[in-house]
C-alpha cells in the first residue's frame, strides 16, 4: 500500500498563500485524515471520499435534505412512471431500469460519459482480483445494455427486484477509454489493477474525473488541489481554486486556521471536545466563523476480532460492553453534544428501535462484569489482571493515530476495562495504515475502534452479511471486519433487498438489531455529530449529516 501511496501523489509546484482572505479566488480546507487513493472503486476512507465527491459524481445522491435527486442522470426510474419494470426472465423475478445519462455530461478531457463507463465499471468491480468495500453495489447489476445510435441510453437489468434499485450514489462510473487499456494490460493479476490504475500512476489526468473539480496536484503527507472542470455538465463552480491541506494532528488546527494557512475546517478535522472550546472562542472573541454541530449517521464503535480465542466467547463479549459506563462518556468528553450508541442504527433513521423485545441494553455494572468473567474462567491474579490456563486476559485496542478524541476515548476505557482485571495495551496507527490494511485485511488482533456512515434505510449487508468478511479468497472485499457469522441476520439482509413493503422492511432491521445486540460482534460507543468550521462569508454550504459529505454541492459553495 505504501508504494502505491508513493506513487499516487505527485507534485505539481503549488504555493500555499498563507493568511490570504478567504474568496472565490481560493480556498484552503483543513483535513486531518489523509486519502488513500482517488479511485472510486477502491477508496475506502472518509477523507478519500469527501475529496472525490469533487471531482466524480454518478447517477443519483441523496442531497442534504435527504431526498434521492438525479446527478448524471436525467431522472430517478420508478415502477410509478413505467421507467422500470419488474420481468420474469427463465423463471427468475428480474427488474429493468432505464437510466438516460444527461446528453452534456463529460469527462474532464472532454469526452461524454456514457452507458459503456458504467458497463466497464461492472466488470471490474465484479472481478475476484479487484478488492472493493461494497461489491454488492455494482454487482446487483447484472448487465448494462444500450444502442450505440443511443449510447447515453441505458437499460439496467438487475439480478433480483430490489426496492432501493434506483439508490446507486456509490456507483461511480470509470471512463473506459482511459482506464480500459489498464484493466486489459493488469486485470488478470490480483490487484494489479488497483496498483496500476491511472488514479495511482496519473492522479492529475482530467479524464478521470466528471464533477464540477478536477485534480490538479497532490503532494504526499500535504495537500491536493483543485481547480474548476471547464466540461463539467452542471452548475459552474464559482471558487477557482480549493485546497484541501492535511493536517493530521487535530490539535493543531486551530493554531493553522487562526493564522490562514486553512480557510476552513472540514467535517474530518475537529475533534469534538476542540470544537465546543473553539465555539466558545469564537463567541468571546467575535472571531468570523460559525462552528456546525450536526447530528449525523456516523456510528463510532470497536470491531471485535471474533477469530481470537478470548473475544469468540460470548459470555467474555458481554462482560466487556457491562465493564464500561457509554452514558458518562459522552457526558465526560462530548458535553452531551453526541449520544452513546444502543447498535449500529442512528436515532435520524426511520428503522431505529430501542424496544427492549428486539434491543439488549448492557446497563454499566462493574459487579455484573466481574460475574461474567468469573463464569467464562477468568479469574483475578494476584496483580489485579485476570488468568485463564496461565493465559492474561490482554487485549490490543487499535485506532487512528494522532486523532485526539479517539485516544481520549481509548484512555477512558482503557481505566475502566482494568478496573475489571482487563489489560488494553494501545497500538494506534496513521489513518492510512490503519483503514487501507490493518482493518481491511483484518489485522487488529483484538479490538479496531471507528466508525461507519451510513445513509437512512440502509441495507448493512457490506458490514454484517457473512459473505462480507474480507479475505485472501474474495480479494479482501466486504466489510465484515469482526467475521461475525449469523445465519439469521444472513436470511434478513438478502430478504431486505426485495421487500417493497415499508413495514415488513423495518422488521427485518428489528431483526437485526436484536441479533446484534444479543450477540455482540462489535461494542456501540456513540453515534456522532458532524462538526465543521466555516468562514462567516461562506455561502450555500450545508451538512447533510449522512455518508454524502456536502462536497456533494461544492460547486454551489461562493464567497
Amino acid at each position: 500500500m505504501q508504494n502505491m501511496a508513493l506513487a499516487l501523489f505527485v507534485t505539481l509546484g503549488l504555493g500555499l498563500h498563507a493568511g490570504a482572505a478567504p474568496s472565490n479566488k481560493e480556498l484552503k480546507i483543513g483535513i486531518s485524515q489523509e486519502f488513500e487513493n482517488m479511485n472510486p472503486l477502491i477508496m475506502t476512507m472518509s477523507a478519500t471520499t469527501y475529496m472525490y465527491r469533487m471531482v466524480g459524481r454518478t447517477l443519483v445522491v441523496l442531497d442534504a435534505d435527504a431526498k434521492w435527486v438525479p446527478n448524471l442522470a436525467k431522472e430517478i426510474p420508478s415502477l410509478e412512471k413505467g421507467t422500470a419494470k419488474i420481468v420474469e426472465v427463465g423463471g427468475k423475478k428480474k427488474l429493468i431500469a432505464n437510466w438516460e445519462i444527461l446528453e452534456n455530461a463529460k469527462w474532464g478531457d472532454g469526452k461524454p460519459v456514457v452507458c459503456e463507463d458504467f458497463a466497464f465499471t461492472r466488470t471490474v468491480a465484479a472481478s475476484p482480483n479487484v478488492s472493493v468495500g461494497e461489491k454488492e453495489t455494482f454487482t446487483q447489476v447484472e448487465k448494462i445494455e444500450w444502442d450505440e445510435k443511443t449510447p447515453k441510453k441505458c437499460v439496467f437489468t438487475y439480478e433480483k427486484p430490489k426496492w432501493d434499485f434506483y439508490q446507486l450514489a456509490n456507483f461511480f462510473p470509470l471512463p473506459k477509454h482511459i482506464e480500459g487499456p489498464v484493466w486489459e494490460k493488469y486485470g488478470k493479476q490480483k490487484e494489479g489493477y488497483e496498483k496500476n490504475s491511472n488514479y495511482v500512476k496519473s492522479p492529475t489526468n482530467k479524464g478521470l474525473y466528471n464533477g464540477p473539480y478536477l485534480v490538479t496536484s497532490v503532494r504526499l503527507g500535504d495537500h491536493v488541489a483543485f481547480e474548476p472542470n471547464p466540461n463539467f455538465y452542471g452548475e459552474k463552480p464559482k471558487i477557482q481554486k480549493i485546497i484541501v491541506k492535511l493536517i493530521s494532528n487535530t490539535g493543531t488546527m486551530e493554531a493553522n486556521l487562526r493564522s490562514g494557512t486553512i480557510d476552513m475546517i472540514s467535517t474530518l478535522g475537529f475533534a469534538l471536545d476542540q470544537a465546543l472550546a473553539f465555539d466558545k472562542k469564537v463567541k468571546s472573541e467575535g472571531l468570523p466563523y460559525v462552528t456546525h454541530f450536526v447530528p449525523s449517521i456516523t456510528y463510532e464503535h470497536i470491531d471485535l476480532l471474533l477469530d481470537n480465542p478470548i473475544l469468540k466467547d460470548l459470555t467474555v463479549r458481554k462482560a466487556l460492553m457491562h465493564s464500561i459506563n457509554r452514558e458518562d462518556l459522552v457526558k465526560a468528553l462530548f458535553e452531551g453534544k453526541q449520544s452513546a450508541a444502543q447498535h449500529f442504527v442512528s436515532p435520524k433513521d426511520p428503522w431505529y428501535t430501542t424496544d427492549p423485545k428486539f434491543v439488549t441494553t448492557y446497563r454499566y455494572s462493574k459487579r455484573e462484569a466481574q460475574k461474567l468473567f468469573d463464569e467464562a474462567g477468568w479469574k483475578v491474579g494476584a496483580d489485579g489482571y485476570r488468568y485463564k490456563d496461565g493465559k492474561k486476559l490482554s487485549l490490543t485496542f487499535m485506532t487512528t493515530a494522532g486523532n485526539k478524541t479517539r485516544e481520549l476515548v481509548q484512555t477512558y476505557l482503557q481505566e475502566q476495562w482494568k478496573q475489571v482485571g482487563v489489560e488494553i495495551l494501545i497500538k494506534n496507527e496513521p489513518a492510512k495504515v490503519f483503514f487501507g490494511e490493518t482493518t481491511r485485511k483484518r489485522k487488529f488482533g483484538s479490538m479496531a475502534m471507528y466508525a461507519w456512515v451510513s445513509s437512512p434505510e440502509n441495507n448493512p449487508r457490506s458490514t454484517l452479511h457473512s459473505k462480507s468478511i474480507p479475505s485472501e479468497k474474495n480479494g479482501w472485499s466486504g466489510q465484515n471486519n469482526p467475521g461475525w457469522v449469523n445465519a439469521g441476520v444472513d436470511k434478513a439482509i438478502d430478504a431486505l433487498d426485495t421487500e417493497f413493503d415499508a413495514k415488513k422492511r423495518m422488521a427485518y432491521a428489528w431483526e437485526m438489531q436484536k441479533a446484534y445486540t444479543q450477540e455482540v460482534p462489535v461494542i456501540p460507543l456513540y453515534y456522532r455529530s458532524d462538526i465543521s468550521v466555516v468562514p462567516t462569508s461562506l455561502k450555500n454550504y450545508r451538512m447533510p449529516g449522512h455518508q454524502f459529505h456536502e462536497t456533494t454541492e461544492i460547486e454551489k459553495w461562493t464567497f
